[in-house]
């Protein structure tokens, strides 16, 4: 106090409180405690992420999970395509199990899953494991495998079912050329599977072969100078450098191709023409989707179908169990 009273018998003025710094950008001051700002911020803070959130799962209900059980409530019923709902318990399952065209469907999607799965993958690898390599022109080749996936699977599977007609398509001439009898493509059980698998591998290869050459190259080099000096050739070092390093992605590779197999629909369909609903004049190439479609849409009979549809889904549960199981046991191989 007397250090002010000196200051200003002096006649020069006290000294300026020092200013106070300004509050950074960007950032909102915390509001005290009580009234309606506290609650705000707090409902903004809290409320705000699940708002960003919210369409997601609103539509996932509306489009994903809402359809999911009501078709298992009407794989409970016999339902005619327009008619009321008349409740039948498990009867729709039961006729299942005892309908032929069932399992023949069932057995026509496993077989052409492992026709079509198995050359895709291998010859995916194989593909990849070029692309690794210095190549001329590799970005163009790795463009061009991705083509096939890019076509339509209406235009693709049209342009084969041309090429494997019976009397005048391409794959025929070449078999006579070579002195062989032509093939009935479509009327044949097995010549027919081994066409829509074809079209199948001919499409995802190059997708598969995309995925395995993304692992190959997150796999370190010096595996490979390692291998190089303990004079490892090169398909040495492909069957014990890259296969190990990459074997997750093989094995969802597998998994993801086995999920599509199951619901194969397109391609059989076109394939057909007017009797791809039904998979051949013999049922010879019906799948599980195909035989869904024609149970609601065709004859009506909208419980059938949607127990058909549940049917694939527990499939689809076993083949994700079977690979969270496997993906757990290589877990704790590698934590050992």
């Amino acid at each position: 106090m007397a250090t002010s009273v000196r200051a200003t018998q002096d006649g020069t003025p006290p000294p300026a409180a020092p200013p106070s710094p300004p509050a950074p950008r960007g950032r909102r001051r915390r509001p005290g405690p009580g009234g309606w700002r506290s609650t705000l911020y707090r409902w903004d803070v809290k409320a705000i992420p699940y708002v960003f959130i919210a369409p997601f799962f609103l539509t996932f209900a509306a489009f994903g999970l809402f359809p999911l059980i009501y078709t298992g409530w009407l794989s409970l019923n016999r339902v005619e395509l327009g008619g009321t709902p008349e409740w039948k318990g498990l009867e729709n399952y039961t006729d299942l199990a005892t309908s032929e065209f069932f399992w023949n469907a069932l057995l026509n999607t496993f077989t052409i899953g492992v026709i079509s799965t198995v050359p895709q993958l291998l010859m995916a690898l194989g593909l990849a494991h070029l692309l690794n390599y210095k190549l001329r022109g590799r970005g163009f080749f790795r463009v061009a495998i991705l083509a096939p996936y890019a076509t339509s699977i209406a235009a693709a599977t049209l342009v084969f079912a041309q090429l494997f007609n019976a009397d005048y398509g391409m794959i025929n001439s070449l078999l006579d050329w070579f002195g062989i009898d032509p093939v009935d493509w479509k009327n044949s059980k097995w010549p027919a599977q081994i066409a829509i698998s074809v079209i199948v591998t001919w499409r995802w290869t190059g997708y598969n072969a995309l995925i395995y050459l993304a692992a190959m190259q997150a796999v370190p080099q010096d595996l490979y100078e390692a291998a190089s000096l303990d004079g490892a050739s090169r398909w040495r070092q492909f069957i014990s450098v890259t296969i190990p390093s990459i074997r997750p992605t093989i094995f969802f590779t597998i998994i993801v191709s086995t999920i599509g197999a199951t619901q194969l629909f397109g391609e059989p369909m076109l394939f057909g023409g007017s009797v791809g609903i039904s998979g051949g004049s013999g049922h010879q190439f019906q799948t599980l989707s195909l035989l869904m479609y024609e149970k609601g849409w065709i004859t009506g009979s909208l419980g059938s179908a949607s127990a058909i549809a549940w049917v694939m889904l527990a499939l689809l549960l076993l083949v994700g169990g079977v690979q969270a199981l496997v993906s757990r046991r290589n877990r704790k191989k590698q934590g050992d």
